[in-house]
């Protein structure tokens, strides 16, 4: 049976920021209005005016706004949305947001609450994914203290305690030695109480150094599922991703094309629908099953940069009905890209998140520079969401053509008020293993966090120099002392 095409003519778009803008734009060129959403903190933001409308759902806390349910659907229903995308973080991933916007007539644009459930149940997707052929790590399902104090053993140190209701890289906590274990356990089960309202957990054993890579899938209701390639994202701090690229350098075409149909494999076996992300751990010439992320990532945009595929229309074609407007055989991977996620974030400080008022901002522009953000002069960075000011995608003809772009682009980069990522990524770009592609998930810990005392700010001098030397501008150096920051306040959760 051909499924019923409503085209949605106007849509809510229930977050902020530079994923709010990005929505915006591509409703904007498919002909729909946009209905935006605002906390008392964003009353002025630039998503709020790039909309046709904007409606305030609450105070400055993501519990009173952002993550109000009762009233983003009611800010829907009351300005003649049609449908409501969820951008990425906040309720993207509830499925008691998914099922209130369909009771009350509205189309979500992503998965359904079925599957965003499932995808939410890290244990249970594991099994999904496992009884589908996926290669997936050695593990437990969901077990009580008595249990991981003897499965433990079995599996070997150091492991991986994981919340079974985890996501946006909380809840995980490594263990190197069984006399940890138990204090362990308690402060995994705590965190997950309060980050998911669920403190289940398992256990998974710990690869040493792998790749973080993931593929990206597109499914519509018909069972067709497509994919897009992959990403490599293993450049990480706290379990969060901070640069991302596509496609994977160094990958073997067969460990590429297996893990590409393993993705596919994966998404059917959960009843997948609309955008998604397939992850995996890659260790040598093998991959493992890591979890399903049941929505847009932030780093999207290096897969449309070498697909030319929007994955916002692809959304919104889907969650109206529509089949997939891409074959498999549409898809063709052209150049690199990556990205650089520019936060307001001390980098000499443990990548800590500052707040303040943003100065002078000049980004950076030219061929093959694409800029995803919402940030401008005088703009307030409070505590009470994450810190991502921008993203920077530069691409290329080749992985080199992209480095060389971003590099120049992140000299041209200037934003002032606030300790950034900036000198971060320019060190990074000219880092050796980062430029021959043969970095994992440990590049910031053995590199960055490595060089200690003199030698971690000599790094942010060296970028100044070079910055200098080049354009005559002098990248902000974070100050010393940092600010204070309630990480409880965190509400996002992005990967």
């Amino acid at each position: 049976m051909t499924p019923t095409v409503r085209r949605l003519r106007r849509v809510l778009v229930a977050n902020r920021g530079e994923i709010a803008l990005r929505v915006i734009r591509t409703c904007r060129a498919l002909g729909a209005s946009v209905v935006a959403i605002y906390s008392d903190a964003d009353r002025g933001a630039l998503h709020v005016r790039a909309a046709d409308e904007a409606v305030r759902v609450g105070g400055a806390d993501p519990a009173d706004s952002y993550l109000n349910i009762a009233s983003i659907v009611d800010a829907a229903r009351r300005t003649g949305a049609e449908g409501v995308h969820p951008g990425y973080g906040f309720l993207s991933e509830n499925p008691a947001f998914a099922e209130a916007c369909d009771q009350s007539g509205l189309i979500f644009v992503g998965p359904p609450a079925a599957a965003l459930a499932l995808c939410g149940d890290k244990a249970a997707t594991r099994r999904r994914a496992a009884a589908a052929g996926v290669p997936v790590l050695t593990g437990t399902d969901p077990l009580d203290d008595q249990a991981a104090l003897a499965a433990a053993p079995r599996l070997g140190f150091p492991i991986l305690i994981k919340a079974a209701a985890g996501g946006g890289g909380k809840g995980i906590h490594l263990v190197e030695r069984s006399a940890d274990l138990p204090g362990a356990l308690r402060l995994a089960r705590g965190e997950a109480r309060t980050a998911f309202g669920d403190d289940r957990v398992y256990l998974e054993r710990r690869l040493a150094r792998p790749r973080h890579v993931e593929v990206q899938i597109v499914a519509d209701g018909s069972e067709s599922v497509v994919h897009l390639g992959e990403r490599d994202c293993s450049i990480q701090r706290r379990h969060q991703k901070v640069i991302e690229e596509a496609p994977a350098p160094g990958l073997p075409p067969a460990l590429s094309g297996a893990m590409r149909s393993a993705a596919i494999a994966a998404a059917r076996a959960v009843g997948y629908r609309n955008a998604g992300t397939v992850e995996f751990l890659v260790s040598e010439e093998a991959f493992f099953f890591l979890e399903i992320n049941a929505r847009l990532q932030v780093e999207h945009p290096v897969t449309e940069m070498v697909t030319a595929i929007d994955l916002v229309a692809c959304q919104l074609e889907v969650a109206s009905g529509g089949m997939l407007p891409i074959r498999q055989e549409d898809v063709r991977l052209r150049g690199h890209a990556i990205e650089c996620r520019i936060s307001a974030e001390d980098v000499e400080h443990e990548f800590l998140p500052w707040t303040g008022r943003i100065g002078d901002v000049l980004l950076p522009g030219g061929p093959g520079v694409r800029i995803d953000a919402a940030l401008a002069p005088g703009m307030e960075i409070t505590r009470y969401y994450d810190p991502l000011l921008a993203k920077l995608i530069t691409a290329g003809s080749t992985r080199e053509d992209a480095i060389a772009r971003m590099s120049a682009a992140l000299r041209e980069a200037i934003v002032t008020g606030v300790p950034t990522t900036i000198p971060f990524h320019r060190w990074a770009m000219a880092h050796p293993a980062f430029r021959s592609g043969a970095y994992d998930t440990q590049f910031i810990d053995a590199e960055w966090r490595g060089r200690k005392g003199p030698d971690l700010h000599m790094a942010a001098l060296a970028a100044a120099v070079l910055a200098f030397r080049e354009d005559r501008r002098v990248p902000l150096l974070p100050p010393q002392a940092p600010a204070a920051w309630t990480q409880a306040a965190r509400q996002e959760g992005m990967s």
